[in-house]
């Protein structure tokens, strides 16, 4: 299965997902969810993808789709909820237990979910990572994987409506986004010094990507604390 397929697949499971619910889902989690879907979709295929292989910038595009934007809209989707209200009652109670599991709470420890997010960027652009990704499809879906991946737990923990095993409270998640714009600002100026980077790509490429890292980052890592502010004043008002 080719992997552009795989945003439109999520977006049909969910549509799905919500008809079965029958129960008046929130349009706007399913906005997000769909946005989310898009958005992955635009990064895998042409003329994304296609720039992405030929530029540095255009890797960083993707990345930032693929890794932050994309992952953060799946997760105000809150499919996670919506599955389990979509689900015979047997089978979300499995899930549930699932999710208190200890893997489950491991995976989402906050100090893993961290190491997940950002400590894969050192070594894609500090080692010759990269450079291997731009010959090995397999590598480089990888790659892909781990980015939505890693992006979309960072987003449930930090912002995430759904329940989640291990959620730190809001000055916590704040310095997990702190942590995590302090590590995108450094390899991006690390890059556009090339520094210490294995990146064989034309100065000017490589910089154009650096300086989309920063700001582009900075964008996404905002809307993203946004995103936590909101969520955690509308579970204050609904407590009050």
């Amino acid at each position: 299965m080719a992997p552009a397929a795989l945003p439109a697949l999520l977006a049909v499971g969910y549509v799905l997902a919500v008809r079965r619910d029958g129960r008046g889902w929130p349009r706007h989690r399913t906005a997000a969810f769909l946005t989310g879907a898009a958005l992955l979709a635009v990064a895998l295929l042409p003329p994304v993808s296609g720039y992405a292989e030929r530029s540095f910038h255009g890797h960083m595009v993707q990345h930032l789709l693929l890794a932050m934007l994309g992952p953060l809209c799946l997760a105000l989707g809150a499919p996670v909820t919506l599955l389990l209200r979509a689900l015979p009652v047997r089978r979300a109670r499995q899930i549930t237990r699932l999710l208190r599991g200890r893997p489950a709470r491991l995976v989402t420890h906050p100090l893993v979910v961290l190491l997940l997010n950002v400590g894969a960027l050192p070594a894609l652009y500090l080692t010759p990572l990269y450079t291997a990704t731009t010959t090995s499809p397999p590598l480089h879906h990888a790659v892909h994987a781990h980015f939505v991946a890693a992006g979309y737990l960072f987003a449930w923990v930090i912002a995430g409506p759904d329940p989640a095993p291990h959620r730190p409270s809001v000055p916590a998640r704040l310095v997990m986004l702190g942590v995590a714009i302090a590590v995108h600002a450094t390899l991006a100026q690390l890059i556009y010094a090339g520094v210490a980077v294995h990146l064989d790509v034309p100065a000017d490429d490589r910089r154009a990507g650096a300086d989309l890292m920063y700001y582009g980052g900075d964008i996404a890592e905002l809307l993203l604390a946004l995103a936590m502010l909101t969520s955690a004043f509308g579970r204050t008002v609904r407590s009050v």
